[in-house]
């Protein structure tokens, strides 16, 4: 993969980890509960104590994680600025610690797996995955 379509990869992951953060952030001020289909762990994560920080909601601090991300990721993709990169990937690392804590108090502590929070947490993993591989490359 080259340099250019690993940007390019790394942008698209971002993007998509900003339309689930978006949808949660929605779903979160709205005061409703995401639709988890026949699962239903996300309402047990969504009620949870850990579902914000400081009144904050996560689904807020994920948005705008996964806007910065998909900023750095389009500039190293159309720029080929190293900056961004090395910004991607040392954010893609902290926002890696973040979800592994998340996962551990989803299945240790919470005791309910929400399927948007697996599949956010995906994104994140696999961009910052991207902007290790290109960073090993350039």
């Amino acid at each position: 993969m080259t340099n250019r379509r690993t940007g390019q990869a790394g942008a698209v992951v971002a993007v998509a980890g900003l339309a689930v953060a978006g949808y949660l952030t929605v779903v979160k001020l709205s005061g409703q509960l995401p639709a988890c289909g026949p699962l239903r762990g996300c309402e047990t994560v969504a009620l949870s104590e850990y579902s914000d920080i400081a009144g904050i909601p996560l689904a807020v601090l994920g948005l705008l994680f996964s806007a910065l991300v998909a900023l750095l990721q389009l500039a190293w993709w159309r720029l080929g600025s190293r900056p961004a990169l090395v910004g991607a990937y040392g954010l893609g690392l902290a926002g890696v610690l973040v979800i592994g804590y998340l996962t551990y108090l989803e299945l240790f502590v919470i005791g309910a797996v929400c399927v948007w929070c697996v599949a956010y947490g995906a994104t994140v993993v696999v961009g910052w995955a991207i902007a290790a591989l290109a960073l090993r490359r350039a």
